[in-house]
């Protein structure tokens, strides 16, 4: 018994000095990390963690927007192909809409049509959208407007040279280290501390500005600061007044902060909404930054967004993914562990999957296996309806 007490009394320092030790050398977000993550079973952050944070709500219309049934929902049925991915990679929502009507949808794992689910980088892009709306309005002046006239931290040398256009394009030269798995990149530390400003003040700009594309989350955040700065409005308000209302969605959304008291969005993640809100933002662009008859963005940023800035990183626009397959080209909002809504204006198809898991990456191809199966599928679905 002696021996039982001395051992608790010994993992019981052990812990304290752990616990003392993060806190000295400022890695005390581990334990926010370890409470929404680790001990909840999982090894990186998934659909529902959002529970876990403050979220702002991105507030919906009082006459929300339903989108219409086509006359053919539902009629297409998915082949194993279909079912058997949606099986391993854990879909939860499933739709399709054409000509601007929900032609199939289908739900797992307990969601439906009304369920919250996190759009992880997926809100990347609508940071971009937003910084299309505020060049309308005139509170950025211009893609090549320097991010150092907001923050003088970014004024000299490499740093004076990028603009909020290199932000939203990742082509910043920013310092940032883009791993969610490990437990002490920066992704993770913004993930879950709880100031996230200092953070991204603190990030160095490398490598030249403006020259080539690297996916980094720290742009997004640095242009959701420099937006906010810009139009006094923080970016649930923003988004809501300017889009989630004019849109018709027809739920709120939450947006996740990095904590209560400063209350900063997390800009590169986390909105949580549902499925068929997530869709109008491939509508929108789409349809050249219309909303029905309501301009949103303006029409040069709408189609630029679409198409790659650098001819030698065809996958990427302005805050979009781009891909060419089956002899068509897509654009696409996307987001960790497979949240995708997939475009292709020609067709006037989008397709919209959330889940809990993406494909295993593929080497020398910036888009997953999965990506190619639901839009192989997807379009089975709809000739099998036809």
């Amino acid at each position: 018994m002696k021996l039982l007490k001395n051992l608790f009394k010994f993992i019981t320092a052990l812990l304290l000095l752990l616990v003392i030790s993060l806190y000295a050398f400022n890695y005390d977000y581990l334990l926010t990390a370890a409470r929404v993550i680790y001990m909840e079973g999982h090894k990186t952050a998934y659909l529902d963690d959002y529970k876990h944070f403050d979220n702002r709500v991105v507030e919906a219309p009082d006459t929300p927007q339903p989108w219409p049934e086509h006359k053919h929902y539902n009629l297409g049925e998915p082949n194993d192909r279909l079912m058997e991915t949606h099986s391993e990679f854990g879909t939860v929502a499933f739709l399709i809409f054409q000509n601007d009507s929900l032609r199939y949808e289908n739900y797992f794992d307990g969601y439906n049509e009304n369920s919250k689910s996190n759009s992880f980088s997926m809100a990347k892009s609508f940071v971009s959208a937003m910084l299309g709306h505020a060049l309308m309005e005139g509170s950025i002046k211009s893609l090549d407007q320097p991010v150092g006239d907001f923050f003088p931290e970014f004024k000299e040398g490499l740093a004076g040279e990028m603009t909020v256009g290199d932000l939203s394009s990742m082509s910043s030269g920013l310092n940032w280290d883009e791993s969610y798995y490990s437990p002490f990149s920066v992704t993770t530390r913004a993930y879950f501390d709880e100031s996230l400003a200092p953070i991204i003040k603190d990030l160095k700009v490398v490598e030249q500005p403006g020259k080539k594309f690297k996916y980094l989350s720290g742009n997004t955040q640095l242009l959701a600061m420099v937006l906010q700065k810009a139009t006094g409005s923080t970016l649930s308000e923003y988004i809501s007044e300017h889009f989630w209302k004019p849109m018709g969605a027809e739920h709120d959304a939450l947006w996740q902060l990095d904590s209560e008291d400063s209350g900063m969005e997390k800009a590169y993640c986390c909105v949580a909404a549902s499925a068929r809100d997530f869709a109008r933002f491939g509508k929108l662009y789409k349809d050249g930054g219309l909303w029905n008859d309501k301009r949103i963005l303006p029409e040069d940023f709408a189609k630029r967004s679409i198409v790659p800035r650098f001819p030698e990183d065809t996958e990427y626009g302005y805050g979009l993914w781009l891909l060419n397959h089956m002899g068509k080209d897509f654009f696409m909002l996307r987001g960790h562990l497979g949240q995708y809504v997939i475009v292709q204006p020609e067709d006037n198809i989008m397709i919209v999957r959330l889940g809990h898991q993406a494909a295993p990456k593929k080497e020398n191809d910036p888009f997953r296996a999965d990506t190619y199966i639901y839009i192989e599928e997807a379009y089975k679905i709809l000739n099998n309806a036809s």
